[in-house]
């Protein structure tokens, strides 16, 4: 009895640590862009925020660069908390929360400026909820600024015939399959990490994408036209783990909703900056931006948004109507 009375003393002040320690919380963030990218530094200094607001209690470190692995694979680890906290594309989300692909269908956002006020509104709201209440085990936060997709090829695509059984990579989502199919383009799903040597082998003909992550990737080594289709505008939700979300205290939670908004709300203007400068850079580099009218590719994809979008049918014209 002795014996086990003085091995519970010697637990006692380990317990009172590890109470005294239960709110602190080390977060990996995960980011398949390289370091300097607008969605990055946004994190980056949310990270920092969290830090000293939680005065040291939340620890933040970025893992960018995909070093953790593909999107695919950080979202799985982010589910069972190997990962704390990531930002992901939409095209990911979709397949397991179907409500997201309400923003992947093609030509759903008049412009850029639409989709932002999308995002920041009640619509945008919604949707972070949907992935939060869906079984995804994921908490979604904020939206951060994907940029305005468009085309990039080895050849010139000036007109939609141009396009006619090109093979251009998308993400993994079966809607952007059949959207690129529905352009005349062969859709190839495959992940980011993979499109650099892919075009250099002539595996593809091109993807799409926006200018920053054209020129930060390297693509426009190989790909040197860049067709301004506009074919998709997609915000990309910040989620954490649900895993860790529950270990955090309400104010904790608070803050991390705070400056996870805030993060949503600084990354546009680095991003804004970002693109003007990537397009000016990649036009040094020889890449030629081609005008083209989005018309053809809007008409082609329409049987794509009736597929996909019936059953959005109210809320795509509640995006519609919003001014």
């Amino acid at each position: 009895m002795i014996f086990k009375r003085k091995l519970l003393l010697a637990v006692l002040p380990f317990a009172f640590t590890l109470s005294s320690a239960a709110h602190a919380l080390d977060i990996k963030f995960a980011e398949i862009h390289p370091a300097g990218y607008p969605t990055v530094v946004a994190e980056q200094n949310m990270g920092k925020k969290l830090e000293a607001a939680s005065n040291g209690e939340i620890t933040f470190k970025m893992f960018a660069g995909g070093v953790l692995g593909s999107e695919k694979e950080v979202i799985e680890q982010a589910q069972i908390g190997a990962v704390q906290m990531t930002r992901v594309s939409l095209g990911i989300v979709g397949p397991v929360v179907p409500d997201v692909n309400v923003f992947n269908m093609p030509f759903v956002f008049r412009d850029h400026d639409h989709m932002r006020k999308i995002i920041d509104g009640e619509i945008g709201q919604e949707i972070l909820d949907k992935i939060t209440n869906s079984e995804f085990n994921l908490v979604a936060l904020a939206w951060m600024d994907g940029g305005t997709r468009s085309l990039y090829t080895k050849k010139p695509v000036r007109k939609i015939e141009d396009l006619k059984g090109m093979k251009i990579r998308v993400q993994g989502n079966p809607l952007f399959l059949d959207m690129m199919n529905a352009m005349g383009g062969n859709g190839i799903a495959m992940d980011t990490g993979e499109i650099f040597s892919a075009l250099q082998t002539g595996v593809i003909d091109g993807a799409e994408n926006n200018p920053p992550t054209l020129l930060e990737h390297n693509h426009f080594q190989s790909a040197k036209y860049f067709t301004l289709t506009g074919h998709l505008i997609l915000p990309e939700p910040v989620v954490m783990s649900k895993t860790t979300w529950d270990k955090l205290t309400p104010e904790q939670q608070t803050l991390v909703k705070k400056v996870a908004r805030e993060a949503q709300m600084e990354e546009r203007a680095l991003w804004d900056a970002k693109s003007a400068a990537s397009e000016e850079k990649l036009k040094a580099a020889g890449v030629e931006f081609i005008e083209v009218d989005k018309k053809p590719f809007y008409d082609a994809t329409a049987p794509v948004r009736e597929k996909y979008g019936a059953q959005y049918a109210d809320l795509m014209k509640r995006i519609a109507d919003v001014q």
